[in-house]
Order: structure tokens, then sequence, then C-alpha cells
């Protein structure tokens, strides 16, 4: 039997009686540990610098407490670290505080948002939560949207609503049409919705990286002589590589013409839209049917953390209500479970609650400022030269390389200059784009200062 605290037996789970002190204590040690860690990065940068966690499994008797411990040490000395101003590889910024608090009281609730009887408040608070984004990015009052875990699996949320509306659930010549440089995941998209590769059309993209108007209305063309049945178009609101957004008023006007779903992918760009930032295309989003949204991406809502926002919540009870017989329904209260591909869910929507009430939308405006910002410093400077090839949207992205290179070359320098730049504590991505492989940095980490980004700029060559 594991070893308890203080011989009482109510290490198992908490009680209903006293103050649960044994569970007071883990948590404090916890978070002075966590805490510890995160001290840590100032000195050992991004990536681990322990590299010897060794995987152990249950035995037959509990771990001690100290045990347990001495692990999660071990562990997170092993992990990739956020918080260091060097972590500017990925769209994974430092953990907003009040999002860790959120992510222990949904622990701690342990609610299960498939049922409103599993999950009263819960189920409140995330309908409300949804309703309030779809308001503040201009749908109307049928509007609404779910919680899922992670981008993916709300596009694909939104995919499948998408083609059961226009009736093509089992249709072999169904088609979704997404620009050549939409996220990979729409192709796993596909595989899981049964379809095959040629029922997923690339549009190709214009020197901006934002998708071809001409090219996708010559595509459209093509699809209905071929009797190819399209339930919807995916505009991209913030392009992995280079944070582009594609042309939506265009897009959305043509979607009307046609009556096709559109559906956009705003997992990288879309939580702009809900603060005055003045950014192209954002203010046509309400013509959309769809909207995917990840708050995690840049202001630190721990993971995971994405909704789906849809025009008509009847669409997706259309969709996915199938009846739970063997749970109890409170009239004019939808079960979460039925609206969604997930069924059982944790509380994940009360870290976006608390992160967001915490930072209020100024505090929204203040971290996506930021990062714009940080995006326009390294520009500035990295373009000075006018030695690098620089792709860049409107967002906190920029992906470049030494002009000229081949792709044998890319592939050698980028891989040189990410070794050289992790000796130095600063953590770049290696994207493939255009045949050839890029360094990005993503400007989405509030702790990154200008200093952090003249000191990259000099192991780059670039700073003036």
């Amino acid at each position: 039997m594991a070893e308890d605290l203080n011989n009482n037996k109510d290490i198992y789970f908490p009680s209903y009686l006293g103050m649960n002190d044994n569970l007071i204590t883990l948590l404090n040690r916890a978070t002075q540990t966590l805490c510890n860690w995160f001290a840590k990065a100032e000195k050992y940068g991004p990536l681990p610098f322990d590299e010897n966690f060794k995987c152990t499994m249950p035995e037959e008797d509990g771990n001690s407490v100290d045990d347990l411990f001495s692990e999660i040490d071990s562990l997170l000395n092993n992990s990739f670290n956020p918080v260091h101003p060097g972590s500017l590889a990925h769209l994974d910024p430092p953990p907003l505080t009040f999002s860790i608090l959120g992510d222990l009281i949904a622990a701690g609730l342990n609610n299960n948002l498939l049922a409103y009887e599993l999950s009263p408040s819960v189920t409140l608070l995330e309908e409300s939560l949804c309703k309030w984004f779809a308001n503040k990015i201009g749908f109307n009052d049928l509007s609404g949207g779910i919680a899922a875990s992670g981008g993916t699996l709300s596009n694909l949320n939104a995919l499948i609503a998408a083609r059961h509306n226009a009736g093509l659930g089992s249709d072999p010549n169904s088609v979704l049409l997404v620009s050549e440089d939409a996220h990979s995941s729409f192709i796993k998209c596909a595989r899981i919705m049964g379809l095959d590769e040629k029922n997923l059309i690339w549009i190709n993209t214009d020197n901006n990286g934002c998708m071809d108007i001409q090219n996708l209305r010559k595509t459209l063309d093509k699809c209905l002589i071929d009797n190819k049945k399209i339930f919807a178009i995916v505009a991209t609101l913030g392009t992995t590589v280079r944070g582009a957004i594609d042309p939506i008023k265009d897009i959305s006007e043509i979607c009307k013409e046609r009556r096709i779903w559109l559906h956009i992918d705003g997992s990288i760009g879309g939580i702009f839209a809900i603060t005055s930032i003045p950014i192209e295309g954002l203010k046509y989003i309400k013509q959309a049917n769809s909207i995917t949204i990840n708050p995690q991406k840049i202001i630190g809502i721990t993971k995971t953390s994405s909704l789906l926002i849809v025009s008509n919540m009847r669409t997706l009870e259309n969709t996915f209500s199938t009846g739970l017989p063997y749970i109890s329904s409170k009239e004019k209260t939808i079960n979460r479970g039925e609206i969604g591909i997930q069924g059982s869910r944790p509380a994940e929507v009360i870290k976006l609650w608390l992160g967001l009430k915490f930072l209020g939308l100024k505090g929204i405006e203040d971290i996506l400022k930021s990062s714009i910002k940080r995006k326009e410093v390294f520009i500035d400077n990295i373009i000075k030269k006018n030695q690098f090839e620089i792709y860049s949207g409107p967002l906190h992205i920029v992906s470049f390389l030494p002009k000229g290179l081949s792709q044998k070359d890319s592939d050698l320098w980028t891989q040189n200059k990410i070794n050289e730049l992790m000796k130095n504590n600063f953590m770049l991505s290696r994207p493939k784009f255009k045949g050839k492989y890029f360094l990005r940095v993503v400007m989405g980490n509030y702790n990154t200062n200008e200093s952090h980004i003249e000191e990259l700029l000099k192991f780059l060559n670039a700073y003036q």
C-alpha cells in the first residue's frame, strides 16, 4: 500500500469531511515544484537540460510521495519550457497564470460536459462563453459553439456539420476546397471523414500566400463540370508558415452566391477578431458558417483550448445529436455531448473563462499587439541587409532564408543555424516551404523583449 500523509486514509480521494489537509500539502508542494522549474528556464533555455528521464511504470506497491515528486522533477527537467524568452519556434506561448488555476479547478471538479446533469454550471459557462465569442465576431442570435481538444478537432466538427448540412454524408463525389497553404491537418480530417485524396482539392495561393480567387472560381466551375459536389470551402485566417490571411470577403461572396458552407480556420488569427486591432479581412468573418478559434496559440490559455463557433447552433444539433437514453435532460438545455464528436469532456472551458476574465479585452489586445510589435521589430531589422528571402503576413509569424540557396543548401544552412541558436538558448522551427527549408520565428512569447530580439538578430548576422 502506498505511503500516505500523516497516516490518514484520505490520500486516495478528496474527503467530504474536514479541510483535506493532505491535499493542500500536496498542492503546495506541486506548486513550488512547478514554479522552481519555470525559474530554471533562465539558466537552461527552452529545451530539456537533463536528458535522463526514465519512464517507469506502476509496480505491485504504490510509490511514496517523495518518490513521485522525484519523478515529477525528472519529468519537468526533460520537458519543453515555454516561459523562456528564446522559445520562439511554435505557437506555444507561456501559460497564463489564471489559466493554470483554471486547469486545477477543472481537474478538481472532474465534471463531465457530456451532459447537463454531470456539469450544470460548466454547461452554462461553455454555452455562454461560446455565445459571447459568436456575438463579438458579429454572428446573430442563432449562433453559438462548442469547445474541443484542439484546432484539428474543431475543424473536423465543422466539416462534418457542413457535409451533413449539404446532405452529402455518404456521397463519393463530395469535395472540400482548401488553400495550398492550409494546415496539414485537413488531410487528416479528410481521411477521418472517409474521403479520398482527390476529394480534398487544393487552391493556389498568390504572392502574398493568400488563396487565389481566380483559381478558386476556375476550380469551382470545373467541379461543376465534373459533377463534384462541394460541401465546404475553407478560408485560412493565419497560415502556419507565414501567417497569411485568405481574402475572406471575396470567398464569402462566392460561397453566398453558390450556396456553399464557408468555414474559417482561425486557429492562429481568429482571436484577433474579438478585438479592435485593425487587420484586413477580419470584419468579414461574420459571413462564415463556422470558424475555429484557438486561444491557446497566442494569449497563453493552457492546452487544450479550442472553440468552434457556428452561425446557427441547429446545424450542430442536427449533425451530432443521437439521444442519450441513460442521461436525464433539462428542458431547453442542450447536453453538450450531443453537439460535437466528443462525448465525455473535461471542464476545460474554465481556464479560458478565467483567463479572459483576468485579462479583460484591454489585456487581450495588449498581448496581441505586443506580438505584432515584436514581429515588426524583427522584420524591420532583418530586412535591412537585403540578404534574406522573407515570408510573413499581418500576424506574428516570419519565415526566412538567405537568398539564392538551393534546396540542398537550405537544408544544411537551416540545420546548422538551428543547432547554433539552440546552443545560445534560442529555439526556432524549421518548416519546409516551397520546396526548401526555412527558419520560422513566432513572436507570441510575452517574455521576449527587444533585447532578446536584438541578440537573436546578431546570431543571424542581421542586426545593425
